[in-house]
């Protein structure tokens, strides 16, 4: 029996890079968007996070609109918004626009956490808190302000009733599980750095899902680190600026992406720290056919509707290489159907 083909995506920092400007690292997004769109990926999403000097992506909606513009098919979208920063109205009138510009395009995909230290959490919203534990009911209110329902309401966003924006849950725990399967959406799961309760979130959610007017059956997204070369040794050097990376995360000193080293025997060694190691669990890195075993092997435990693939590489050709060997590996495995659901 033909299977459903898996979907692949993208998820995008718009990660700075050292010796790079913010105008070289936005170019750089757009070509890895109009690449990506070359290679059969689905959608193209950025991740809204706050005071990180190594992440650009803070005015998401700003710079999904750029991305969508020099692109004509890939779906844009955020990967997601932090509604907890956010007036519920704004994102709606946001969104609504951005739907409006590029219609059937433009996703909106809605976390929970701040995407940034709780300092910086305050400083763009003081009631930061209690708007994260209100977070069931600001969603209800984005689906309310998108509805043509909502035209006699007091309180109105003009540009958003009606418009296509499709919404999607993102979580790295069960809370998030339960919300998106009582709720019948989409459900992204951020497996790329949160492996913990990868299983029991998305058993949650196909256990519980509930059918809504926008999806009948659940619909698991799985975020994955990819990095792809043409030789193991390769991806592995090309993967030390990934380690780099996640350093800095657990000593609060995130820099600039590196250059890429040769992998020391040091560098080994930190990737074997039980924190590192569990963190990056879901991190396939490799050849093309190392990686695609390791992909086959995910999707058949997984399950997962679609993938959205994370490649943190210095180089941005480099970066888009391996956006491409992974699309071949997808096709492929589509193409003859190795993977059951």
């Amino acid at each position: 029996m033909k299977t459903q083909p898996t979907v692949y995506s993208i998820l995008d920092l718009a990660l700075v890079s050292e010796n790079h400007s913010l105008k070289q690292t936005y170019n750089n997004a757009l070509k890895l968007a109009q690449n990506a769109e070359t290679y059969g990926y689905t959608r193209f999403w950025l991740a809204e996070h706050h005071n990180a000097e190594n992440i650009a992506s803070s005015a998401t909606a700003v710079l999904i609109g750029y991305v969508a513009q020099g692109t004509t098919t890939i779906h844009v979208g955020s990967g997601g918004i932090m509604l907890p920063n956010h007036s519920p109205l704004i994102v709606a009138e946001q969104f609504g626009t951005l739907g409006a510009l590029y219609p059937n395009r433009i996703d909106l995909g809605l976390g929970r956490a701040p995407g940034t230290d709780r300092e910086t959490a305050e400083a763009i919203r003081s009631d930061f808190m209690h708007a994260a534990h209100s977070f069931p009911n600001e969603i209800e209110k984005i689906q309310r302000y998108f509805s043509i329902d909502n035209e006699d309401a007091q309180v109105r966003a003009t540009v958003a009733e009606g418009v296509e924006v499709p919404l999607y849950i993102l979580g790295s725990s069960t809370d998030s599980a339960h919300l998106a399967a009582s709720k019948g959406l989409p459900y992204a799961f951020a497996s790329h750095f949160a492996t913990t309760h990868l299983w029991e979130a998305i058993n949650t959610y196909r256990k519980e899902f509930k059918p809504s007017n926008v999806l009948e059956q659940p619909y698991v997204m799985a975020g994955v680190n990819i990095i792809i070369a043409e030789t193991d040794e390769e991806a592995e050097r090309l993967a030390t600026s990934l380690i780099r990376m996640i350093v800095g995360i657990f000593t609060g000193r995130r820099a600039k992406v590196q250059p890429p080293t040769e992998m020391t025997e040091d560098l080994k060694d930190i990737m074997r720290n039980p924190q590192v190691h569990q963190m990056l669990k879901y991190s396939f890195i490799g050849s093309k056919a190392t990686v695609k075993a390791q992909v086959k092997e995910f999707l058949t435990q997984t399950k997962a509707d679609e993938l959205i693939a994370v490649t943190h590489i210095y180089d941005i050709d480099a970066r888009i290489r391996s956006y491409e060997l992974f699309a071949e590996i997808m096709t492929e495995l589509n193409e003859t159907s190795q993977i059951t659901k």
